[in-house]
């Protein structure tokens, strides 16, 4: 089942991106871009997105509370934001990508084999079935830094994740809880400019070395090269 937020949905259930009406003039070039797309999905980041929320991690890493925010609800409420890809989730959607959630992966790794290529957005707080989904495919696009950061357990009876392992947690050394070695993080996850942006290979994909997400749905080129790899 494809995980999606009701703010997002018009009543026959199609997606409502009011912030990127395509303009008439892109309109010959986002067909363009749609005719190229393959089998190719997007892994939409619910699991971050929760993390962030208030009371949540960042409450916990900002010392404004204790472990017990270690814990937190999906969120199922608010509809994503900066720190989960609201952009590149809208434009990916209107060029016409597929779009499954972590949760969905977490529960049906097998559903990546289906595809020639999968796109991560801020992917930041992955379980560790995850991880090995996405670590086992051979055609990875991570389009942003600091994707597969810290392993997390999920609770499907309570609909809520855990914090295990990373971002200093249970100890301050630990920085990447997957000790992935193609951890990007630093220092491209804060340059969101992007003036220089370009891929950069790995095992098994590529990787951008900055966060899109203020260029993502005006550069043309970015968009071409995604579907190029």
């Amino acid at each position: 089942m494809q995980y999606t937020y009701e703010e997002d949905l018009n009543e026959d259930l199609s997606f409502k991106y009011s912030w990127f009406e395509p303009k008439e003039e892109s309109l010959s070039t986002i067909n363009e871009l749609k005719k190229n797309i393959g089998k190719t999905v997007v892994i939409l980041p619910v699991f971050t997105h929760s993390a962030y929320a208030q009371n949540g991690f960042y409450d916990y890493y900002n010392e404004n509370c204790g472990k017990e925010c270690l814990t937190v609800k999906i969120d199922r409420v608010q509809p994503p934001q900066y720190n989960s890809g609201k952009n590149a989730i809208q434009v990916l959607k209107l060029l016409g990508y597929d779009m499954v959630s972590d949760i969905d992966v977490h529960k049906n790794p097998e559903i990546l084999a289906q595809y020639d290529k999968i796109i991560l957005l801020h992917n930041e707080y992955v379980t560790k079935e995850m991880f090995d989904a996405v670590d086992l495919h051979p055609n990875v696009v991570y389009l942003y830094p600091n994707a597969l950061y810290a392993e997390i357990e999920y609770n499907e009876q309570n609909d809520e994740i855990t914090l295990v392992r990373g971002h200093g947690y249970p100890d301050s050394s630990i920085d990447n809880g997957f000790d992935w070695e193609f951890d990007n993080t630093r220092p491209y996850e804060f340059d969101t400019e992007c003036a220089n942006w370009e891929f950069w290979e790995i095992d098994n994909g590529v990787m951008l070395n900055c966060y899109p997400e203020n260029i993502i749905w005006k550069d043309t080129s970015l968009l071409e090269l995604i579907n190029e790899k």
